[in-house]
């Protein structure tokens, strides 16, 4: 099992697919870091020589920034929202979607199961 950026990539999978387990690096990155390492797309992890797995290691350590690092800066970049008390910030505080998106209707992810209101009853029809 091949571990890079400190998770564990799964063996049986192909190299372009698994390295996209690892928190910041997308197909697209992925298909970069295989190309840069002289990798097929084709090859599975488990076909993989030590060298090669060094070889992309030593490019996802110098080229991008993944794991703990990248979430280390996402958050940090919202407590820098959260702390000027801009628009945005004020949003992520009240946990209400950040992007502009419409809240009326929809938005149940960012605001959780919706609550009942007391004292507002149903239409009942006839």
């Amino acid at each position: 099992m091949a571990r890079i950026a400190g998770v564990n990539i799964p063996t049986n999978k192909r190299a372009v697919i698994a390295l996209t387990y690892i928190h910041g690096i997308g197909r697209r990155h992925a298909q970069q870091i295989c190309e840069k390492a002289g990798l097929t797309p084709e090859r599975r992890v488990s076909d993989l020589t030590d060298d090669e797995v060094m070889r992309v290691r030593e490019l996802i350590d110098k080229d991008y920034t993944v794991e703990g690092d990248l979430r280390r800066n996402v958050a940090m970049n919202i407590k820098r929202l959260l702390d000027l008390g801009c628009y945005r910030g004020l949003r992520h505080r009240r946990g209400l979607p950040v992007r502009g998106q419409r809240t009326h209707t929809n938005a149940r992810t960012r605001k959780g199961p919706a609550r009942p209101i007391a004292g507002k009853k149903r239409v009942a029809k006839k």
